[in-house]
Parts: C-alpha cells; sequence; structure tokens
C-alpha cells in the first residue's frame, strides 16, 4: 500500500501536482525601425572599435530582425564577414564573403566581398617556402573576381594582388632551383629555373633566375643554351642590374633565342 501511494505521489508531481499554470509560448515581438537603426548603429560601432565578437553577435541579431526585403541584409553579412576576418578566422570570413557574393550577385557589395574572400585566403600563404594551397585558392578567387565582375574596382585590385601571388608562386619556385642548385642536381635546376621564366615572366625575380640559369649552363658547358639564354636576357630585362656580368658584350652577338 505504502509503494502505491508512492507512485501516486510521483505521478503527482509529473504532472505538476495539477496546480501550476499553464504556459504558452509568445510570439516574438518585432522591432521597430528606429529600434533596428539603432542596433545597427551599436553594431557599426562595435566593428569599428575592434570589439569582433560582440559586433558578429549584433550583426547577427540584424540578420534576424531586418525585413526580408531591407536592402542592409547584404551589408549586415559583410561586416559579420570583416569581424571574423578581424579576429583571424580566415576561412569563415571565406565563407561570409563568398554568401554576400552569390546570395546577393547583384548588390553593389558583390564584387567587394568576392576580393575580400580572396583576401582571407591569401592571408593564410604568408611565406613562398610554405604549402601554397591557399595561394592558389587567393589566385583563383581574384581570377573568378575579374570574369564575374569585369571593370569594377574590385576586379582592379585584384589584378594587382594577382601579380603580388605570381610573384610568391616565382620565388617559391625560385627557391626549389636553389634548393637543387646546393645540392649539385643542376639538370633538375633547370627545369625549376626555365618554368620560373617561362610561366612568371613578369615576376621580381626572373632577371635573377636568368643569372642563375646562365651560370648553371656555364658550369655544365652548355655553350649553345648560354647563348640563347643570354639572348633571352638581354631582350627581355635590357636594364637588370647582373646583365653584363651574367652576359658580356661579347656575347650579344648570340642569336636570338628563348
Amino acid at each position: 500500500m505504502r509503494n502505491v501511494v508512492l507512485v501516486l505521489s510521483l505521478a503527482v508531481v509529473a504532472c505538476g501536482g495539477g496546480n501550476r499554470p499553464s504556459t504558452t509560448p509568445t510570439a516574438a515581438v518585432a522591432l521597430t525601425p528606429g529600434q533596428i537603426d539603432s542596433l545597427w548603429t551599436n553594431a557599426e560601432g562595435l566593428l569599428a572599435n575592434r570589439k569582433w565578437t560582440n559586433a558578429i553577435i549584433a550583426f547577427e541579431r540584424l540578420q534576424l530582425e531586418l525585413p526580408t526585403r531591407d536592402p542592409r541584409r547584404p551589408a549586415a553579412r559583410f561586416m559579420i564577414a570583416e569581424a571574423r576576418l578581424g579576429e583571424g578566422s580566415n576561412l569563415q570570413a571565406v565563407r561570409e564573403f563568398r554568401r554576400v557574393a552569390d546570395d546577393f550577385a547583384s548588390d553593389s557589395l558583390a564584387p567587394e566581398a568576392l576580393k575580400r574572400a580572396a583576401d582571407a585566403y591569401s592571408r593564410l600563404w604568408r611565406r613562398a617556402e610554405l604549402d601554397p594551397t591557399y595561394g592558389m585558392q587567393a589566385m583563383a578567387t581574384y581570377q573568378e573576381v575579374q570574369s564575374r565582375f569585369p571593370g569594377t574596382p574590385a576586379a582592379s585590385a585584384s589584378g594587382v594582388r594577382i601579380r603580388e601571388l605570381e610573384d610568391m608562386f616565382a620565388l617559391k619556385t625560385y627557391k626549389a632551383a636553389q634548393f637543387y642548385i646546393r645540392y649539385k642536381a643542376l639538370d633538375s635546376a633547370i627545369l625549376y629555373l626555365k618554368d620560373l621564366v617561362a610561366t612568371y615572366p613578369q615576376a621580381a625575380i626572373v632577371p635573377e633566375a636568368l643569372e642563375r640559369l646562365v651560370e648553371t649552363y656555364q658550369t655544365l658547358g652548355y655553350v649553345e643554351e648560354v647563348s640563347e639564354a643570354c639572348a633571352y636576357f638581354r631582350r627581355t630585362h635590357p636594364q637588370a642590374p647582373n646583365l653584363e656580368a651574367t652576359c658580356p658584350s661579347a656575347d650579344a652577338g648570340a642569336k636570338d633565342g628563348g
């Protein structure tokens, strides 16, 4: 009997004792335009003051509060991406910038958002000797900016960044060639140097690469190759500071190959 009373007591407790008032969920109250404007001003201030986490929270809330057709929705997403970039969450920033460029492709922020996604990738490849995967993703994304949004300031800025990345890729190739030169694997070094010159002809390291290429040919006794490399060197970089030392004037009459 005692056990029966205990079971009944537990059942009453489980049912709330029969005395607890029932509760029903209340509908969310939409903010007024003035309240939304106030939230926006506060979120912008947080971002300007580098309060990255708080800025993300504030703009995420705005994403929920802004009406569907509010023109500030792309900007709110863009600001979240900037805050992610500011806190160093580069891959999260890429995703957020991509959402702006892809979900709001006709918005004026779309070209800059895609460029900023490329910037975020680029930040992950700071040194030429490291794995270039993120550098390649940055390059592809900058090229996508130029393809999707030609004639925009973002496309123009992407062109500058592409050239900077090409310098880094060329430097990476040059370092590989130096490695093979150091260990006397000269034919392998030649392959890297020729690939560098052919693939990144405008890179800043090219004159130095040509110097190493000529010196390597000379070491191996490749007379014809020296002549061709010097002719190419003179034709493409006539103002290079070490041109004369690498390819003395006596070689100027060499055939114009490359």
